[in-house]
């Protein structure tokens, strides 16, 4: 018997558009009227993904920036967070900058009116209009200084995918275990976007967590996803699912594919399905 049901956003719940289908949002009413609980796995932050989901009319718990910070939306409390260290971003920072990469730095301060820091010079205006334009709450500092990385959620760099391949392995080679790191190659934002986080960092080991405070155990939890920080949810999961729409990583990994895809309420057609609605 599943208890507790794990959805990304962006491509899984989300269509193209940015919304929640009728159909989808319909069944988690359903879903969470018959006690199931749902948590919210998305990379974007806890701002963008209330957004997103402002007409789901149930309590829902987010987790946010990749697995690295949980919040009760009932009272917007942090349940956990793990941020990455500001001596460790500044490594970061400063690899990244030798390659001509810049990152978006996500940060918490979503009580004071922000979700990410970025130098500036570091994008066009076109860019940075085009980033808030996806509910990114930007504060621009004139140099990103190691005291302006406290509270910092994920380092995210958009670029082409060889570049952040050179940069995500030299990484590893240099820093072993010291980052969780990957490569999203499904984004409309650039061709690709690595993500660097603290080394514990990751939607599954939160989920685990929120579910163990409840009782819940893994073979009891449905996770559905569509890209690359996804796999390790789909994978682990009792019963992981990839979108139709989903990167081929995420579908080798997983239990199942969707017959339908975000934009003809994917996750609504499996949920029924599997749980006999």
């Amino acid at each position: 018997m599943y208890k507790l049901i794990a959805l990304d956003l962006d491509g899984t719940l989300l269509t193209d558009s940015k919304e929640i289908s009728r159909e989808n949002l319909e069944l988690l009413h359903c879903l969470i009227k018959q006690g199931y609980e749902i948590v919210i796995a998305t990379g974007r932050s806890y701002y963008s993904a209330r957004v997103l989901t402002n007409n789901i009319k149930e309590h829902l718990i987010y987790i946010c920036n990749n697995g690295n910070i949980v919040r009760d939306a009932l009272d917007n409390r942090i349940l956990s967070a793990k941020f990455l260290e500001p001596r460790e971003a500044i490594i970061v920072l400063d690899e990244g900058i030798k390659r001509g990469l810049y990152p978006f730095v996500h940060v918490d301060y979503f009580h004071d009116g922000y979700d990410v820091i970025l130098g500036k010079g570091y994008y066009s205006d076109v860019r940075i209009k085009k980033a808030k334009d996806n509910l990114l709450r930007i504060r621009l500092v004139e140099e990103i200084l190691e005291e302006n990385l406290s509270r910092v959620l994920a380092m995210v760099y958009p670029s082409y995918i060889d570049r952040l391949k050179d940069f995500y392995y030299a990484l590893g080679e240099s820093y072993p275990n010291r980052f969780n790191a990957h490569i999203i190659d499904n984004v409309s934002q650039a061709e690709g976007l690595l993500e660097v986080m603290n080394p514990l960092g990751n939607k599954w080991s939160s989920i685990v967590d929120y579910a163990n405070s409840k009782g819940i155990k893994t073979e009891e939890i449905i996770a559905l996803g569509d890209n690359n920080n996804d796999i390790e949810m789909v994978m682990n999961a009792g019963l992981g699912i990839a979108m139709k729409n989903g990167t081929d990583l995420i579908k080798e990994v997983a239990n199942r594919v969707s017959q339908k895809d975000n934009n003809e309420s994917g996750v609504a057609h499996e949920l029924r399905e599997i749980l006999g609605l």
